[in-house]
């Protein structure tokens, strides 16, 4: 009585199916598969930067911010 039989499962997953519908249950997996791959590549970015960004070399005077400008990707 504790493990349920293969036809328990059928209904539970033919119930899902009509109440969800074939089109959201494949979006739902889509948008899944995503998040999993952008966390992989997030995990994977973090290994390629330097740990501690280099301090300029040279100051022209103490009015003078030297700044390293970073470019936004557009996506």
């Amino acid at each position: 009585m504790g493990s349920f039989s293969v036809w328990h499962w059928l209904v539970v997953l033919v119930i899902v199916i009509l109440v969800f519908g074939t089109k959201k249950l494949g979006n739902i997996g889509s948008d899944v598969g995503k998040a999993v791959k952008g966390f992989k590549d997030g995990m994977k970015g973090d290994e390629d930067k330097p740990a501690a960004p280099s301090a300029p070399s040279q100051v022209a005077d103490k009015t003078t911010i030297d700044v390293d400008a970073k470019e936004k990707n557009k996506l």
